[in-house]
């Protein structure tokens, strides 16, 4: 099931750059990866215009965001992942409370059409 998602950054050029440092290729920890994997999330994609960010997630059949929340509130290494990414996210004015990143909703398919 592909998933897409959307936050924005702390409206900071220098924070914005760093946020793109820490998600380099080989910056995040191995650790934060391995539990994006072990939850059943086949691949993960994050793009950014201005300090709007979308992510475009692709989860396999067992895949159980509350599991995999339950998961990271339990894993030390994820739990200070999250701490340091919190310090350039804000959640989007219509974010449920509680909520980072916002689930879109599709409303357009090139493939429904005639």
């Amino acid at each position: 099931m592909q998933q897409v998602l959307l936050l924005d950054l702390k409206d900071d050029p220098a924070g914005i750059a760093e946020y793109e440092r820490w998600h380099a290729a080989g910056n995040v920890p191995a650790a934060v990866t391995a539990s994006i994997r072990a939850a059943g999330i086949r691949d993960m994609r994050i793009f950014r215009a201005g300090n709007r960010l979308v992510m475009l997630m692709e989860t396999g059949p067992h895949y159980d965001p509350a599991a995999k929340a339950a998961s990271d509130g339990a894993n030390p290494d994820v739990i200070a992942w999250e701490t340091l990414m919190n310090r350039f996210q804000q959640a989007l004015p219509c974010a449920k409370p509680g909520t980072k990143w916002t689930e879109t909703t599709q409303i357009y398919a090139l493939s429904d059409q005639g």
